[in-house]
């Protein structure tokens, strides 16, 4: 069914007329120095998250490295007398505070909360979750009951004692006890029970509600409560191809992506879209997806090497900008892999973006 047909005229009117109420400016552009031996596409960067202060990022990818950076040293813009100095290039070098090799390909990383942002977990090509003590630069929890099956997504509740859940090709959603060694197994769930779909995103209600969100390869979203597993609360069902991504906007509202190009806003309680989103590309990829709930912003990445930034109030993007060219000689096109927003301050925000070429870069945003 036609989305936009259901929107009354004065709703449709009233998204013809978004509003640019931000600006945003190029602050650092992070890449690999001319000569590195990883300044190649195998530097791709596939997931960029800050940690619960905004005050660190975490990048991983092909490459099998988690690299953290300061955003006071590196991602923040220069100023001199009051006034922005220009954009800053800096080399993952001199950029990072540090880095931990893996030993497999990372699709997915997520701090864990109340480590005081000691403690990341991951997910890997090779169907393994490990926690890394950031402070010790150690692994302190490795999980492998996936079958060998690539973990797309990993989460952590947002109470105490906190659970991990992750979401693999093998078609299932699993929950976890990080206390546990080898991570006892809390709850397993097959969310097409017809068929093993691959889960490409999990996450819990960051605030408060005892849902937590399953986005699969079969085009359709799960809410599960975690008081009892055995059948969905709701099934959102409006997307044309697989689903890769879902947040929470809020403790009723999802936003979703899926490689049929378009961004939706869900009702949960409802069941009902809300919003349909387009402008970016997407059709094959993981190109990223985040949500700044005070702010009211959503941002993903595009196959054109584009970042895309929506109003949650109107359809159409409300700022594109094109990621700088590092010069790079790829056998194909680059594009945008991973976005975070750093949500902090009220008027101000801070947007990140990863690329297939490895390269970084941070935008600084202000409201009109």
């Amino acid at each position: 069914m036609n989305q936009t047909s259901q929107i009354p005229d004065h709703t449709r009117k009233e998204e013809e007329r978004a509003r640019f109420e931000w600006d945003f400016n190029l602050s650092t552009v992070i890449s690999s120095a001319a000569g590195d031996a990883g300044a190649t596409v195998s530097d791709a960067i596939g997931v960029v998250e800050f940690d619960q202060s905004g005050g660190f990022l975490a990048t991983g990818g092909i490459a099998r490295k988690i690299r953290i950076y300061s955003t006071e040293k590196s991602l923040k813009s220069e100023e001199i007398d009051g006034e922005r100095s220009g954009v800053r290039f800096l080399d993952h070098t001199a950029a990072c505070e540090f880095y931990m090799c893996t030993p497999a390909k990372l699709s997915s990383l997520k701090w864990r909360p109340g480590s005081g942002s000691r403690v990341i977990g991951s997910g890997d090509y090779d169907g393994v979750v490990m926690e890394y003590d950031l402070e010790k630069r150690v692994p302190v929890f490795e999980r492998d009951e996936h079958g060998g099956r690539r973990v797309w997504s990993v989460d952590y509740s947002h109470w105490d004692p906190i659970i991990g859940a992750s979401g693999s090709d093998d078609g299932t959603m699993q929950m976890w006890d990080p206390r546990c060694e080898g991570g006892k197994c809390l709850a397993s769930v097959q969310p097409n029970r017809a068929i093993r779909s691959p889960v490409c995103s999990v996450e819990f209600n960051p605030f408060g509600g005892p849902v937590v969100a399953v986005g699969c390869s079969d085009r359709r979203i799960y809410g599960y409560d975690l008081r009892g597993m055995s059948d969905p609360v709701f099934v959102l069902d409006g997307h044309q191809k697989a689903v890769t991504y879902t947040r929470f906007l809020d403790s009723q509202t999802i936003v979703s992506s899926s490689v049929d190009g378009c961004l939706m806003m869900w009702h949960t309680e409802e069941r009902r879209v809300v919003r349909t989103y387009r402008g970016h590309v997407n059709s094959r990829r993981f190109v990223g997806l985040s949500v700044w709930s005070d702010g009211g912003l959503l941002s993903c990445g595009s196959e054109n090497n584009q970042v895309f930034v929506y109003d949650k109030r109107w359809a159409q993007p409300i700022w594109v900008r094109g990621l700088e060219s590092m010069g790079r000689v790829q056998c194909e096109p680059g594009f945008v892999s991973g976005v975070c927003w750093r949500q902090t301050g009220d008027g101000r925000c801070m947007l990140v973006a990863g690329g297939s070429d490895g390269v970084l870069q941070a935008f600084e945003g202000q409201r009109n």
